[in-house]
């Protein structure tokens, strides 16, 4: 699954409603508009266009029930004739015991016999180095949100004195993606918020 998904980009789970997605599209391109970004630095005015490019995109591909289907195929969220795994394979009526010994009891502990016998065995690490996303045009949540599934930590700065109470925008990070970095490293991100109103009256 690629580390960054249109759901990502609007905050949203898979399952989400259609009336969800449409509510995260409006709700996150309402910050975008001239009136929250007029007189902004022009870097905040790119990061902005890039942005609504994204949540279009977004909106256009999860919107739309055929091309949200397709693409949950094609980055592994769905499979195709199900859901996320194999129908189950089991009789619909009370039959034979197919060789359990015991009954349900020993299935249990044989289930967690095997479970726990998984849980013990090694497991593959990680690599120690990942490519780091690309989160210029995406809001500070949804940042968190891929930072925090690559183990990256993020440092903030803050490019408005008096910001409004509503969910930054990224305008650009250090290093800048293709990069590599190592897991838990730092991710430096300039976020940029709407000024509040009464920051112009002072």
């Amino acid at each position: 699954m690629p580390s960054v998904t249109w759901y990502d980009i609007l905050g949203v789970l898979p399952g989400a409603s259609t009336d969800q997605i449409q509510g995260e599209y409006e709700s996150k391109t309402s910050l975008l508009g001239p009136g929250f970004i007029a007189g902004a630095p022009s870097k905040v005015v790119t990061a902005a266009s890039r942005a609504q490019g994204l949540l279009d995109t977004a909106r256009r591909v999860l919107g739309d029930p055929v091309t949200r289907r397709r693409y949950d195929e094609a980055v592994g969220i769905r499979r195709s004739g199900g859901g996320l795994a194999e129908p189950p394979n089991y009789p619909s009526e009370p039959g034979p015991d197919y060789g359990l010994a015991g009954g349900l009891r020993e299935a249990a502990l044989l289930g967690a016999l095997m479970a726990l016998t998984e849980w013990l065995a090694p497991q593959p690490r990680p690599p120690m180095r990942i490519t780091v996303p690309d989160v210029r045009g995406l809001f500070h949540s949804v940042c968190l949100e891929i930072a925090g599934r690559v183990d990256l930590r993020i440092r903030v700065v803050r490019l408005t004195e008096h910001p409004m109470p509503v969910d930054g925008l990224i305008v650009d990070q250090a290093p800048r993606s293709p990069a590599k970095a190592r897991r838990t490293s730092e991710l430096t991100v300039q976020v940029w918020h709407p000024p509040a109103r009464s920051a112009g009256v002072r």
